[in-house]
């Protein structure tokens, strides 16, 4: 997990030695070396012991008629899920058969990530369906990543997106928290999400009185800033990006796809036996909370300038824009160029990089859009969330509103027709 300045040093440094060693060609060195040692066993006991200390309910867990299916995706995590529901004192999990061992040509579906969905998850659906499982656990190939699926009252099958299983994950990790160390100061503790990612735990945070900290993408800024908080006396639950990633306590300081399975099925098996299905507590939250509603998506663009382009226009030298349709703007982060006019001196916090583009909307309502290029593929993402206060609309009324945000972002700030921009296909 590297961050500036030691990227930039390391990146030095690989250009530097570019020409291997005389040396690196003797492979038979690596075998007879003192120092040739194999850590994935002592690793592995180290990881599984300390995850048995997050277990709070380990007792009755293996109690519950709740059943699990689960699937690896073709890749390596059906070993370490094994392991981790007998950690934890489950009954074992349904496996889907044909996605149980690593397989890197992926046969079974169109594309080995479970964030696309039912798509990537048709085959477990089936495997549950036929083993009477309620709830759907699947880790991403190298299991870092956990996407989580629930059969509903009426038979079908609800996907929840990143943004909801941070939520839920969010508050469990804080109630776990409250029931072990009650006395623990709540100023003193600390959830992270990043900068795309919903609100949610924002909201939450600041309903509670423990700390919220936003940083940029990727597990490097919430891995090292998790370090930091530590060092400042402080405790850190639970860090998430809605890209279905989930950092479940510190034993790991990043993704983690086995911890976080871990907690959702014990949480899972703590409301079934309230009653409750998942999707019941995540209104639940939205109800106490307020309603957050949010969407990802993206445009495909493979020229640089005409990037460039858009996002010149939206800062038009300064003057950012006022409205974006029907919604009237508040603040703006900018971190490509370091302007945020929510800070003193309208100066961002968050590192910036002229390198990338990001700009962030908040608007009057509370509501927020991001849009940022990928660093890796030629998109254009845009991010949106609108949040109502507790009490406040219902699902369908913020759902049209988000759809309303949504449109008026595309068709005023990105202006796909006019840039030959191509659409997400979903």
């Amino acid at each position: 997990q590297i961050i500036p300045p030691h990227d930039v040093g390391i990146a030095q440094s690989i250009l530097d030695n570019l020409e291997p060693w005389p040396q690196s060609w003797a492979r038979d060195a690596c075998s007879s070396s003192s120092l040739k040692h194999d850590p994935l066993k002592e690793v592995t006991n180290a990881y599984f012991a300390r995850l048995h200390e997050e277990s709070i309910f380990r007792g009755t867990n293996g109690k519950t008629p709740l059943k699990f299916t689960y699937s690896p995706m073709h890749g390596v995590g059906q070993s370490f899920a094994v392991t981790a529901f007998e950690t934890y004192g489950f009954q074992p999990f349904s496996s889907v058969r044909l996605q149980a061992e690593p397989d890197p040509d992926f046969p079974t579906v169109p594309f080995p990530n479970p964030e696309e969905g039912k798509s990537a998850l048709n085959l477990a659906m089936e495997t549950a369906d036929t083993a009477g499982s309620r709830v759907i656990l699947a880790n991403d190939p190298d299991a870092d990543r956990l996407a989580v699926a629930e059969k509903q009252a009426k038979g079908d099958w609800r996907v929840f997106s990143g943004n909801e299983i941070g939520a839920l994950l969010g508050w469990w990790t804080f109630e776990n928290h409250k029931r072990v160390a009650a006395d623990f100061p709540l100023s003193k503790v600390c959830v992270m999400a990043s900068t795309v990612s919903s609100k949610f735990l924002q909201t939450m945070a600041n309903a509670e009185g423990f700390q919220f900290d936003e940083t940029l993408t990727g597990f490097k800024w919430m891995g090292n800033l998790t370090i930091q908080r530590e060092e400042e006396g402080m405790k850190v639950l639970f860090a998430f990006e809605e890209a279905i990633g989930f950092m479940v306590g510190t034993q790991v300081l990043d993704k983690d796809g086995v911890s976080a399975l871990a907690a959702m099925a014990e949480m899972a098996v703590f409301l079934e036996r309230e009653g409750k299905r998942l999707s019941d507590q995540l209104a639940f939250l939205y109800k106490k909370y307020g309603i957050h509603v949010n969407n990802t998506s993206y445009f495909i663009c493979h020229d640089p300038p005409t990037i460039a382009k858009i996002f010149n226009r939206l800062r038009e030298n300064g003057k950012y824009p006022t409205h974006c349709g029907e919604f009237k703007v508040k603040f703006v982060r900018d971190l490509t160029t370091g302007y945020d006019n929510s800070k003193p001196g309208n100066k961002a916090i968050l590192p910036t990089s002229s390198s990338s583009q990001m700009i962030t909307f908040t608007f009057e309502d509370g509501s927020v859009a991001t849009l940022r290029t990928s660093g890796t593929e030629p998109k254009i993402k845009y991010y949106t969330e609108i949040r109502l206060p507790p009490g406040e609309g219902d699902m369908a009324s913020a759902a049209a509103r988000l759809k309303s945000m949504e449109a008026s972002i595309v068709n005023d700030f990105l202006q796909p027709t006019v840039h030959g921009l191509l659409p997400r296909q979903e």
